[in-house]
């Protein structure tokens, strides 16, 4: 019978330093500096590497901001639907040959469409704005998000012991 040898996490060796030795090779760092000693950060935050011109933050606002664009047509098409048919089908059709992939461009053509096509767009940001501030359960999302992450974290590992793990069964 063989035995394999565990390690503690702590006993595991690292092979990155805790804090690294040159901050001039990240220019991004979110942290704050202190002035008593400027090349030294001080910070509690993790470091993400690789996202150069905004934080991870920024970028899932701007995918929360395209969203909010796309719950604001939802809205409007529902709202438009059951009481001015015409202008619901001519939002449809504008759907159907503009992308909503980027918020913002999609108001701005369809601003620029027709005077019927901008009330619709003035409407879509009116509504874009106001479930953004009012509606929108920002706590539920964080709430959601973090049990998300602990379920599949636990589901992925759950089945990787399960798939590397040799099973004896009784004979």
């Amino acid at each position: 019978m063989e035995s394999s040898a565990t390690l503690a996490l702590s006993q595991i060796p690292c092979v990155y330093p805790s804090t690294p030795t040159s901050y001039k090779a990240y220019p991004f760092w979110p942290c704050k500096q202190r002035s008593s000693q400027p090349t030294r950060l001080h910070c509690n935050k993790m470091f993400v590497p690789g996202f150069g011109e905004a934080s991870p933050e920024a970028k899932g606002a701007k995918n929360l901001h395209n969203f909010f664009t796309y719950v604001a047509v939802k809205i409007v098409a529902a709202q438009l639907e059951s009481y001015n048919r015409e202008a619901y089908e001519e939002l449809m059709e504008f759907l159907g040959r503009n992308s909503l992939n980027d918020g913002d461009k999609f108001c701005a053509s369809m601003l620029r469409e027709s005077s019927r096509h901008k009330n619709l767009a003035l409407r879509i940001m009116e509504v874009r704005s106001a479930y953004c501030k009012n509606d929108f359960e920002w706590d539920n999302l964080k709430r959601l998000a973090l049990k998300m992450v602990t379920e599949s974290n636990t589901r992925l590992m759950r089945d990787y012991v399960l798939e590397t793990t040799p099973v004896e069964t009784e004979k």
